[in-house]
């Protein structure tokens, strides 16, 4: 008991850490922010909301938190687990409904995925209520696995050199989206969920179909992983280190302009030796 109490206690201390680290890195978080906790129910949303709420106790600058979550209508989702937990712990929360689950199973063709219409419909629902009640950042769970993830999803399947950013200002102008679990790894936050004994409901719309593109990508990865520890965490510290001039993007780097500084050579062997 007491081993488990000190596993607990120190995972908490490193995503605590690890989560102020980003928000001060990316200028998440400022005094009067009202911070609108997004929560699916998942591990990481839930980690997430627990990580904040302690950080708000003991934070520089006063911040304002609400979880928010959306029911989807989605068959046998167990409506009253997350309005129980959140009257437990204390916060203020606000349950949205929607019946997206109609919208999206109607829309997709059988054996195809609905994450992306389900995140769609999901995005805009978010956004709209954040904007209406003022609440000026938009907190999301996703970690530095699905970072990486991301990485590769755009590099195999949309030829970009692009992940998720850990801060971002909506098309519209208006919302801003961030998110605190940048620097934390999935393993930690799964396991300090275990611990915690979060009451996570798993997503049977799209968790229970088979061949998803990003599945993939978290398998390969692992297996990297496995053969050669670390391998995620070198991939990571790779998207914060970018030299621009290594690539070759012309909108990033402007190759021409070398031309301008390069010294010419005849002028070097004019120079006297000492």
């Amino acid at each position: 008991m007491a081993d488990v109490k000190r596993e607990r206690n120190k995972l908490h201390k490193r995503l605590r850490r690890e989560t102020s680290k980003a928000i001060i890195d990316f200028n998440m978080i400022s005094e009067g922010d009202r911070v609108m906790v997004c929560i699916s129910g998942g591990k990481d949303s839930l980690t997430m909301l627990d990580i904040l709420l302690s950080l708000s106790k003991r934070a520089p600058v006063n911040f304002d938190i609400i979880a928010v979550n959306l029911d989807q209508k989605q068959p046998g989702f167990p409506e009253t687990v997350l309005p129980d937990y959140f009257e437990t712990i204390g916060v203020r929360y606000h349950i949205l409904e929607e019946d997206t689950y109609s919208l999206v199973t109607d829309i997709v063709e059988e054996g195809k995925t609905y994450c992306g219409w389900c995140s769609r419909f999901r995005r805009g629902i978010l956004y709209k209520y954040a904007r209406n009640h003022g609440y000026n950042k938009i907190a999301l769970g996703h970690h530095r696995d699905d970072m990486v993830e991301t990485l590769f999803l755009n590099m195999f399947h949309g030829g970009k050199l692009k992940s998720m950013p850990p801060k971002l200002l909506s098309d519209d102008g208006v919302n801003m989206v961030i998110r605190p679990l940048a620097y934390c790894r999935e393993k930690d936050i799964a396991r300090y969920a275990d611990l915690e004994e979060f009451p996570v409901i798993p997503c049977n719309l799209c968790g229970s179909q088979n061949n998803l593109q990003r599945q993939v990508i978290k398998q390969m990865l692992q297996e990297w992983d496995r053969k050669h520890p670390g391998r995620i965490e070198t991939i990571f510290k790779s998207m914060c280190n970018v030299v621009p001039s290594h690539l070759i993007d012309t909108d990033f780097f402007d190759f021409a302009e070398l031309e301008g500084k390069q010294i010419d050579p005849s002028a070097l062997l004019s120079i006297s030796p000492n």
